[in-house]
């Protein structure tokens, strides 16, 4: 039997009302002087006061950081990595969704680094991240992104997107209470929970995968297809909102450990050149690319029927494959969201040079069951398109 390495962040907290573990948190590393990073809007609405009120009503020096935007390109990581080197901090703290995640992460580390954050690409960097940084407490207001609980940093660039990864970007706690979800908009949580079933879906037919992996990943995608179309429907529902929390940090334990591959390795270049947000991304892209890899992951994607809710008894291996991405499809549908690129305002001249920033993902495409070349990613983008199916000739 194959071992596994498996790497887990040092400790989370979940759960309604688990916002209340991080003063305990914080007087742990007894800071004088607090960054906290969120999302702007939250800021409008409130929501950062859960964080920012006991912390200064426990005497701490917090500094607010609410430059960041979704999808956010290399110039906005930046600048805060710029703004934690020039505040001499002791301790990040995070509040909002994926992209405030990934940036708050990049800072913490980055701080103590020579450089810049460009310097630490996965793609085209030239330095090595060598110490933790800061220490960081991820708090995500979404259910989408597992971004509290992995080790990677998202930036897009002029095209694509790269990352920044090291161990050393894992939280030192996550803290993913379900009641900070409930402001989330419907087209939000519907684009972040689809993210996170994505997340489970690829991380169950992953190269990678393990039988620690395969359980978390299940259980994300059986608690997540129950509970999107609620939580979308009505974003006051506490057991939706708690069930995605929990599938989406169960979703984010299985791919950060099993790896994602072909949709993600797509989905980057429709957010670097056309600003497509992420979940969307991985939304339409989803069914396409699980239709085309299909014969290589035919056991497992009848097993992803089965935690979607249908029952796979009376199918064979194929017809369950099929049933599958019939099913997540029309989940995706079902939330709202459109099923072909071109109703995003993709382009078919567009869909080669898509193809061409796609096929430098080798990090993300080495984990797919199906070794995907450029021919195929191609193929894979003008499905999407037309909202066709296409197959590859043979496995």
């Amino acid at each position: 039997m194959n071992t596994s390495k498996l790497v887990f962040a040092p400790l989370s907290y979940t759960g309604w009302g688990s916002l209340k573990e991080l003063l305990p948190e914080v007087e742990k590393h007894a800071p004088k002087r607090i960054l906290a990073v969120t999302d702007p809007m939250l800021k409008q609405i409130g929501l950062t006061d859960k964080v920012t009120s006991p912390l200064s009503q426990a005497g701490y020096d917090v500094s607010l950081y609410t430059d960041i935007v979704p999808e956010p390109p290399l110039e906005t990581g930046e600048k805060l990595v710029s703004f934690a080197k020039e505040g001499q901090f002791d301790l990040v703290i995070e509040l909002g969704g994926g992209s405030a995640l990934d940036l708050a992460k990049l800072a913490a580390v980055l701080a103590v680094h020579e450089g810049n954050a460009a310097d630490y690409l996965n793609l085209t960097g030239t330095k090595q991240i060598e110490r933790k940084g800061l220490p960081k407490i991820l708090i995500p207001t979404t259910a989408g992104t597992g971004s509290e609980v992995t080790n990677i940093s998202v930036l897009s660039l002029a095209s694509t997107k790269d990352v920044v990864a090291h161990d050393f970007l894992l939280a030192d706690a996550a803290i993913v209470d379900p009641e900070l979800t409930l402001s989330v908009p419907p087209k939000v949580t519907a684009a972040t929970g689809i993210d996170a079933l994505t997340h489970a879906v690829e991380a169950y037919v992953s190269i990678n995968a393990s039988p620690v992996t395969d359980g978390l990943a299940l259980q994300a995608i059986r608690l997540i297809s129950r509970s999107l179309r609620k939580a979308v429907k009505d974003g006051n529902n506490k057991e939706a909102r708690t069930d995605m929390s929990h599938g989406s940090f169960m979703a984010g334990l299985a791919f950060f450990n099993a790896g994602v591959a072909g949709v993600h390795a797509l989905a980057y270049p429709l957010g670097g050149q056309f600003h497509i947000a992420h979940g969307d991304s991985n939304a339409v892209l989803l069914p396409y690319v699980m239709e085309y890899i299909r014969k290589s992951c035919q056991k497992r994607m009848a097993d992803i029927l089965n935690a979607l809710g249908t029952h796979s008894a009376f199918l064979s291996e194929e017809e369950a494959s099929y049933q599958c991405v019939k099913d997540l499809k029309r989940l995706v549908e079902d939330v709202g969201i459109p099923s072909t690129l071109a109703e995003f305002g993709v382009t078919e001249g567009a869909l080669p040079l898509l193809a061409k920033d796609a096929e430098k993902q080798k990090r993300l495409l080495a984990r797919s069951p199906l070794a995907l070349e450029i021919k195929d990613i191609l193929t894979i983008y003008q499905s999407a398109f037309s909202g066709k199916a296409a197959e590859p000739v043979s496995i």
